[in-house]
């Protein structure tokens, strides 16, 4: 994109400078001969005007009354009377000439070199030569200038489009002071909190339903056990046919919201968390010092979590703004394995969550402090997309925890794992 930019203004300036620099040289020159062929003729006039009045006055023709008039380099040739008089140098080949009649059907030619005025031209011609690659490069310096103002934006504009399609949906703040750029990211805002309201309500469906089916299996497998035990032999088998069904049923679910979290996961990839974690937590940094606080990061080397890196990095910014703007304190990052699965979790050290909220505080439009309320409820769906889940670990303080399943074993294949401290 840049380079386009830069070919299209390079281009523009190029041609502006073709069509106003010849233009312009060609009326340079013109104007260098017109003076000198001026000079020399107002020259001219005042010797034939000396002569004319020589010869009204029946006077013979003078030449050393005019030499006064004559360039230092000029030839001066006078006929009059089918006599022909010359004084002055040779001009040499090609000089700059002007003829003027005077008395008596006389002429007067005045002669001088035309190399001064071809120098004169071609110092002028160097001249406007010069303010065209002025120009040039003057319109070059502005191009490269335009070119990066215009590539970066839109290179961020993509990039943020780029992790829209990823599943990242927190909204950018930076704008570009370009109408049409900004508006583009006003859209991919809008875009990003319809795309998050709509992951949110996939969820939501998909576990009310997994709830509502599995509730109604349980509730007809107790009736079809109970069922199994009648004293007829005939509807015990029936009831034991039944309850088979339903058991294959429920097996059939789970296959099925297996899968279905699968094929959310499908960018999900073992994720070392002290490097995914500390460059998460260097994007958030400025705005916790900002606010005169700090922010730390402890996690153990080597610990590998399946995420997606996208939907990671969104749950963990949607935690960490939470901290700024309802938390206190230093704002502490931290993760660890616990029995098979990686803890990650985000605390701070403020009062904590009200007791009226905690219980309903993912849930969206809830908030206890003037905010959306889309920002938990949306970290916990993608949380759940991978196939972990977000809790309040403690409610005061405030203690987020994002649990992670770790990667089997055919996901880390030259992946180095950490070697055990202890015998296993």
């Amino acid at each position: 994109m840049r380079r386009r930019i830069l070919r299209a203004i390079l281009l523009a300036v190029a041609v502006t400078g073709f069509v106003l620099g010849l233009p312009l040289g060609y009326s340079a020159l013109t104007l260098v001969e017109d003076t000198a062929r001026g000079d020399l003729t107002e020259s001219a006039q005042r010797i034939a005007t000396t002569l004319d009045d020589q010869l009204a006055n029946r006077r013979e023709i003078d030449v050393e009354a005019v030499k006064i008039a004559i360039p230092t380099d000029g030839r001066l040739t006078v006929t009059s009377g089918g006599v022909t008089s010359s004084t002055g140098p040779s001009p040499g080949g090609d000089p700059l000439t002007v003829e003027l009649p005077i008395a008596q059907q006389g002429t007067v030619r005045l002669e001088i070199p035309s190399g001064p005025m071809h120098t004169t031209q071609a110092q002028v011609a160097g001249l406007v030569l010069l303010l065209l690659a002025l120009s040039v490069g003057t319109g070059t310096v502005v191009a490269l200038v335009t070119a990066q103002t215009l590539a970066r934006p839109l290179g961020f504009v993509a990039a943020r489009a780029s992790r829209l399609g990823a599943g990242d949906f927190r909204a950018e703040e930076q704008r570009y002071n370009i109408p049409e750029l900004d508006a583009v990211s006003d859209a991919l805002d809008t875009s990003a909190t319809a795309l998050a309201r709509l992951v949110q309500r996939e969820r939501e469906l998909v576990g009310d339903v997994s709830h509502q089916l599995r509730s109604r299996l349980t509730a007809l497998q107790l009736r079809l056990e109970a069922l199994a035990e009648h004293p007829e032999p005939d509807t015990a088998a029936e009831a034991r046919a039944a309850l088979e069904q339903a058991e294959r049923l429920a097996a059939v679910l789970d296959e099925l919201l297996a899968a279905a979290r699968a094929a959310r996961a499908v960018g999900a990839e073992p994720v070392e968390m002290r490097s995914a974690l500390t460059a998460i937590a260097e994007e958030w940094r400025e705005q916790v010092k900002s606010q005169g606080r700090a922010l730390r990061v402890r996690v153990p080397d080597g610990l590998l979590a399946r995420a997606t890196p996208a939907r990671l990095r969104e749950a963990i910014g949607v935690l960490l703004d939470n901290a700024l703007r309802h938390g206190e304190g230093s704002v502490v990052v931290s993760a660890r394995s616990e029995e098979g699965t990686v803890v990650v979790e985000v605390s701070d050290g403020g009062a904590g969550v009200p007791d009226e909220l905690a219980a309903h505080i993912f849930e969206r439009g809830v908030s206890g402090g003037g905010s959306t309320g889309v920002g938990l409820a949306l970290a916990r769906a993608l949380v759940d997309a991978d196939g972990g889940r977000l809790e309040l670990s403690t409610a005061r303080p405030a203690t987020f925890a994002v649990f992670l399943p770790v990667p089997k074993a055919q996901d880390v294949v030259g992946i180095p794992w950490k070697a055990p401290s202890t015998p296993r």
